[in-house]
């Protein structure tokens, strides 16, 4: 197809999934629960219905999601591009956060599906699902699923419980809505032990996890008005307690939850001298996607990141600056 379709519906989709026999899907470098959650979910399900499926990640699957149904069918990239009709890219704001090799991997597809709730997302798709009002991929691909009257296997109900749920906090960002509630019961009510899936999800992290938490406290800064809360992690400590993307996952939580803070920003020194910055806001007044755009970066207005260049000082005086004069304008 040559002309994107800026709001596709659920029955377009379908028609596609109808008309074609094999899928690719893939989700954003660094995959986090709403990435990877949502690849098995509709993988298997496709999978279900009769579908030729492969789940792709640039960097493969993350140590604290291996728990998960079906997991090991998540691959890095083969060296040569997939025979596959359809591409499907989930969770991803922009098509080159997909990573090279998987954009490689997939270059054989005939059509693209872009689905997402990113409200950056440029919709570079073919056709394009972008709810900017879900609170998670994995709500949508719910939602979609159930339109269709496509199964829901094990592997797709687990799936889609832990992409909603490590995407909203565990049901407390505000983006969560009655809808996402009666989801997670349906969910419950179609076999999900939720009890063994939160454990796994939230009480089971690498005893390095904990000695990153206590390394980011020692950087722990608040500005002089209370509002912001920052820390780093540079590439010396990365190095020195072995850790793997995943072990920092949702900590910035842990800062954002300091009592007067609007903004908790997060400052990672990367392996190849870029810097990532995660952004979280405790006050829609403050937009974080907003601020991230000044940087090339994107996301939601309360959870946002940038890749910028370094060195990790310079990043976060500008970023820190930026911060600030959202609240000075907005306050």
């Amino acid at each position: 197809m040559s002309e994107s379709i800026q709001n596709a519906t659920f029955e377009q989709i379908g028609e596609i999934i109808r008309q074609h026999e094999s899928f690719v899907i893939l989700s954003h470098v660094r995959p986090d629960g709403d990435a990877i959650g949502s690849q098995l979910a509709l993988g298997f399900a496709l999978k279900a219905a009769g579908k030729k499926v492969r789940l792709i990640n640039e960097d493969g699957l993350p140590e604290n999601l291996a728990f998960l149904r079906g997991s090991y069918k998540i691959e890095t990239p083969p060296a040569e591009p997939i025979d596959a009709e359809i591409a499907i890219a989930l969770d991803t704001a922009t098509k080159p956060r997909l990573g090279e090799k998987s954009l490689h991997a997939a270059s054989n597809a005939k059509i693209w599906l872009n689905i997402d709730h990113h409200i950056s997302n440029p919709r570079y798709g073919d056709l394009n699902l972008i709810d900017d009002i879900s609170p998670a991929t994995g709500q949508i691909i719910y939602e979609l699923l159930l339109a269709l009257h496509l199964p829901i296997p094990d592997e797709t109900r687990d799936a889609i419980y832990v992409a909603v749920s490590t995407d909203t906090g565990s049901f407390q960002y505000p983006s969560t809505t009655a809808r996402t509630y009666e989801m997670a019961a349906d969910l419950i009510r179609r076999g999900l032990d939720v009890g063994e899936i939160n454990s796994s999800t939230y009480d089971n992290h690498p005893f390095r996890r904990l000695e990153l938490l206590r390394a980011l406290l020692n950087t722990l800064e608040r500005s002089a008005d209370g509002l912001i809360a920052h820390w780093s992690l540079t590439e010396d400590v990365r190095t020195d307690l072995k850790l793997r993307p995943e072990d920092s996952e949702g900590l910035i939580d842990t800062i954002r939850s300091i009592e007067g803070v609007r903004v908790a920003a997060f400052f990672e020194e990367l392996f190849d001298g870029k810097i990532r910055v995660s952004m979280r806001s405790k006050d829609i007044r403050f937009n974080v996607c907003q601020i991230a755009a000044e940087f090339g970066g994107g996301g939601h207005a309360l959870a946002a990141g940038i890749r910028m260049t370094g060195p990790i000082e310079e990043a976060r005086e500008k970023v820190l600056a930026a911060i600030q004069r959202a609240i000075v304008a907005h306050g």
